[in-house]
């Protein structure tokens, strides 16, 4: 499933060909995404407006009209945004197609069909339910030592399950979760009420550290993930435990150990992650 960092790369390579163009049609197919397609909302505020902005929150893009509605997109496992020019043949999984002025069309295709598209009305955008429940940004100045300390306190969940919970912090997915722990010299399976300032302060500066590098990579493919363009990222090759059970740690040469964490593989030094 694509993570802050591929989000945030969509989000940035749709900016320059997006913004400023008018959706002139709205067509969809007939197949379910996993929420319901507003049809109508669709109709009533996309089609014949015109993109002001796109913005992220979480793993959601959220594409500004300028109806004063907001198109909230979420890409799901297998979600793909990008642009074709009109008259492009349609594939099997392009569930929705937006028809730009400037002959182009932007296309959600989703195998899986675990992606959503929601349209919030300029009365619902002040208080989005959709977002309801959600953390802060790990990116965002809310994202500090004392929050952290706070969400942790008395807590025994392992911190890597912590740093996964979107209640607490969003858009660190599995993959990111191991490599910040690695930077930050920290057991995935530490309990989070054991951990003191100073391993939170590593914790904060690991997280902007690896994000901020994987959105400079344009994020990680492992299987499908392209960005807009089509083009793979290529911050898994600067992956330093996460799939690399049994391999050399590329820092001290000690062997990278594998263990199972609510029924997702977690990787990490024993040598350097204490």
């Amino acid at each position: 499933m694509p993570e802050l960092p591929e989000v945030e790369t969509i989000r940035r390579g749709l900016i320059p060909r997006l913004v400023g163009c008018r959706i002139n049609r709205v067509v969809l197919s007939n197949r379910r995404l996993r929420l319901p397609v507003p049809r109508a909302k669709l109709k009533r505020w996309v089609q014949g407006s015109q993109v002001e902005s796109i913005e992220r929150r979480a793993k959601y893009l959220l594409v500004n009209m300028d109806s004063g509605a907001v198109l909230v997109l979420h890409l799901g496992m297998t979600g793909r945004l990008a642009f074709f020019a009109n008259g492009t043949p349609r594939r099997v999984h392009d569930h929705l197609r937006f028809l730009l002025d400037g002959g182009l069309e932007l296309r959600f295709n989703d195998v899986r069909r675990f992606g959503s598209v929601q349209v919030l009305s300029p009365e619902d955008r002040d208080s989005p339910q959709v977002f309801v429940g959600l953390g802060v940004e790990p990116l965002g100045p809310d994202f500090s030592t004392p929050y952290l300390m706070k969400k942790a306190r008395s807590r025994t969940r392992p911190i890597k399950n912590f740093l996964m919970d979107a209640r607490v912090v969003v858009g660190i997915g599995n993959i990111y979760a191991n490599e910040i722990l690695f930077v930050a010299g920290i057991k995935p399976t530490r309990a989070v009420g054991t951990m003191g300032r100073a391993a939170w302060d590593r914790v904060v500066r690991a997280s902007r550290q690896v994000l901020e590098k994987a959105i400079a990579c344009g994020g990680t493919t492992i299987s499908d993930y392209v960005n807009s363009s089509g083009e793979a990222g290529y911050f898994q090759c600067e992956l330093n435990v996460y799939g690399r059970g049994g391999e050399m740690c590329q820092n001290c040469g000690s062997e990278i150990d594998r263990v199972v964490l609510s029924g997702r593989a977690s990787f990490f030094c024993p040598s350097c992650q204490k």
